[in-house]
């Protein structure tokens, strides 16, 4: 280790005296909310009534109440509602900090199931108040546990009024951070009865390091039926499913989210950089891709699907001008569809028929007949509504919804809905996918252009089908010669393959046996990420994404999915099965599951969740003579609330455990645990040891004393 050299104090006295005479390490300064020609820009278009602008600028100037959402299909939201109701609301309808009135949370009129709530508290306010911070250590718990989500409160309308059923098949094209993908996810699972909803989300993004977010975001939801893709959504490839009866079909979705890159300049509440860079470039640059995205999105809706396209931006060049394109386009396969008497209690302007275009410097064009030569490169035509009265009426852009900040105390939104009629015009001469037989040439030809075949189509260029006319080829004598199929170039990191398992690949027997797993137990639906070695982790997916995976790989690039079932534990392999089950994947694989289940009481839950590894005869008697009974592994421990218990959880708990020599653990991760203990009405703190800067967790009082002690963890 080298001398320590002394550092001449004086010089960097000198030093710092100069910065600080220089302005320097001041931090940044405070951006000023101001830009006018942003006021003269909306001012104009009168997106806004001329009586209501100044309340709508004094919103924007105002910073954006935070919105949390309690997840909607998981059996615990109403508990968990509940304890935000009882506990957390409640100490704060008449806390005071500083002398300041802190604002109750109040929920969102319009979302169903007081399931959405603003709060209205700010970061500085949270550190100042010990109620305050037990309430903001219950918000990080229960969304590190994927019970709560913070999420804008206009940000919740898009998949609101995608009407989602749990068979639908679901694109969300542009998808980080992913917090309207959890929306999507939850609606698929509203009955939580069905481990396999028929449907599934396959949510893509552009950016290769924000579909890792995305991925963070859906995991917390435990779903086999979501699916992470990594692609251009303008160039979205076109993919592939097997019928029932073994045909290959091309998948089209009953339901697609297009949230599109926009300028942003809605959040001005939320992103005050915006006050400061905003001009009319940001939308006239993004309005070719924001067309071709939608254009890409409706070619792969099925006849009578939905879309909904969305931006957190105000400017119509984004959005009314977007929408009217793709309609005049569509000549007539698409409508605009009336949503007014959904969302009831949404305050919503309804879409503009007229607007100008600006260019950055000011100028107004009211037709592209007045925009100059030199500037048709940054103003194309199909930035201006149609001339035409006839269209313009048929296009029903009144229908659209735009959300004013003002109006409820939110961030600015815009949202058009979209219904396919029929095939989009240009897809009309696309050849269909039909089952025909094929000559040994044309099947030999086939093979050597297009690999080893599945059966007796081939895949074009694109993902595109091909069918080709089998008499006209042999009345003309035609040599069959099919265009050589492209590869599509992947980009990014390479992911860990995805392997499923075969139905008698050994591993299966040993699970099938320890656990008595039900004869319906989908075991092709099981895979792994590793073709080679141990297998150390099983996940599962939905048999409508292993369809989907199985027949796409050369055509997406899959970042993730599936829902993790079952993880290698060496040790039990000397007790009968090499694999302990895994909390994340208890709730999928619970349906399937007969044997090594423990049927516990809540004072056992009490037991299980309080302490690290408790002894067998700590539990109930009922508890302990099954225990007994089983040898050493994995275990399901499982909680049915008892109707005639007004006390208590009112919704089944299943936990993932180890049955030890002498004692049963719970094989639950600590945020999963304190989100179980606070379901109990145990009040669950952190508090600080000031003496050591640590901190430590503990139990609190329990709302329910009868079951109920003061507990320390």
């Amino acid at each position: 280790m080298g001398r320590r050299k002394n550092r001449p104090r004086n010089r960097d006295r000198n030093e710092s005296t100069g910065a600080a005479a220089a302005g320097w390490g001041a931090g940044y300064q405070d951006i000023i909310k101001e830009n006018e020609l942003y006021e003269k820009y909306y001012k104009e278009l009168k997106i806004v009534p001329v009586e209501e602008w100044d309340q709508f600028m004094a919103s924007m100037r105002e910073p954006l109440p935070a919105t949390i959402r309690i997840t909607g299909y998981k059996s615990h939201a109403e508990e968990i509602l509940q304890c935000l109701k009882t506990k957390y609301f409640k100490e704060l309808q008449d806390l005071e900090v500083d002398g300041q009135q802190i604002e109750a949370p109040q929920p969102l009129k319009w979302y169903p199931g007081e399931l959405a709530w603003h709060i209205n508290i700010s970061r500085k306010m949270l550190r100042k108040s010990p109620v305050l911070e037990k309430f903001h250590q219950f918000l990080v718990s229960e969304t590190e546990s994927g019970n709560i989500s913070r999420q804008e409160a206009v940000s919740m309308i898009p998949p609101l009024l995608m009407d989602i059923k749990p068979h639908h098949k679901i694109l969300d094209m542009c998808a980080a951070p992913g917090s309207k993908t959890a929306q999507l996810i939850e609606m698929l699972h509203s009955d939580m009865n069905i481990p396999f909803p028929e449907g599934f989300v396959i949510a893509n993004d552009v950016d290769n390091k924000r579909c890792y977010l995305l991925v963070h975001q859906s995991k917390r939801l435990h779903s086999p039926c979501i699916m992470v893709i990594n692609h251009d959504a303008s160039n979205i490839p076109r993919l592939q499913m097997v019928e029932a009866d073994g045909q290959r079909d091309i998948l089209f979705y009953d339901r697609i989210l297009c949230d599109v890159p926009c300028s942003g300049d809605a959040t001005l509440r939320k992103n005050i950089d915006v006050w400061k860079k905003w001009t009319t470039s940001n939308s006239l640059q993004l309005h070719g891709l924001q067309q071709r995205i939608v254009i890409r999105g409706v070619e792969q809706l099925t006849v009578g699907g939905r879309m909904v396209y969305s931006t957190c931006s105000l400017n119509p060049i984004e959005n009314e001008a977007v929408i009217a394109t793709v309609l005049e386009k569509s000549e007539g396969t698409l409508e605009l569809i009336d949503v007014s008497s959904e969302l009831p209690g949404l305050k919503r302007m309804p879409g503009l028929t007229s607007w100008k275009v600006m260019t950055r410097e000011g100028q107004w064009f009211a037709d592209w007949s007045e925009v100059p030569e030199n500037k048709q490169t940054q103003i194309r035509p199909t930035m201006f509504p149609t001339k035409d009265p006839e269209k313009l009426k048929a296009m029903n852009l009144e229908r659209c919804i735009r959300v004013l900040p003002h109006h409820q105390n939110t961030g600015g939104f815009f949202v058009a809905v979209l219904q396919k009629r029929a095939t989009m015009p240009w897809n009309r001469r696309e050849p269909k996918v039909r089952s025909f037989s094929f000559s040994n040439k044309i099947e030999r030809l086939c093979n050597e252009a297009e690999g080893p075949a599945t059966d007796s189509r081939a895949v074009g260029a694109g993902g595109k089908f091909l069918t080709f006319s089998l008499s006209l080829s042999l009345s003309l004598g035609a040599s069959f010669s099919p265009p050589p199929s492209k590869k599509m170039k992947l980009f990014g990191f390479k992911e860990d393959p995805f392997v499923f398992l075969n139905e008698d690949d050994p591993i299966f027997p040993p699970i099938e046996t320890f656990y008595l797993l039900h004869s319906s137990f989908p075991k092709f639906n099981v895979l792994t990420r590793t073709h080679d070695g141990k297998k150390r982790h099983l996940y599962m997916v939905s048999k409508e994404l292993r369809n989907v995976l199985l027949h796409n790989s050369e055509r997406m690039k899959v970042i993730n999915t599936g829902v993790k079932v079952l993880s290698r534990n060496n040790d039990g392999e000397q007790f009968g099965c090499a694999f302990r089950l895994a909390q994340e994947g208890i709730y999928t694989l619970n349906p399937y599951i007969n044997g090594r289940i423990i049927k516990i009481s809540i004072e056992d839950v009490m037991v299980l969740l309080t302490q690290e590894n408790p002894f067998i005869g700590k539990l109930s008697s009922e508890a302990q003579k099954v225990a007994k009974k089983l040898v050493m592994g994995s275990i399901v421990l499982k909680y049915e609330p008892d109707p005639l218990n007004t006390e208590g959880p009112k919704c089944p708990i299943v936990l993932c455990g180890w049955r030890g020599k002498n004692s049963i653990r719970a094989f639950v991760a600590k945020n999963e645990r304190l989100h179980y203990l606070r379901m109990l009405g145990v009040e669950v703190f952190r508090e600080k040891n000031k003496s050591e800067g640590s901190e430590s967790s503990n139990v609190g009082v329990c709302i329910f004393p009868s079951f109920c002690n003061t507990l320390l963890i």
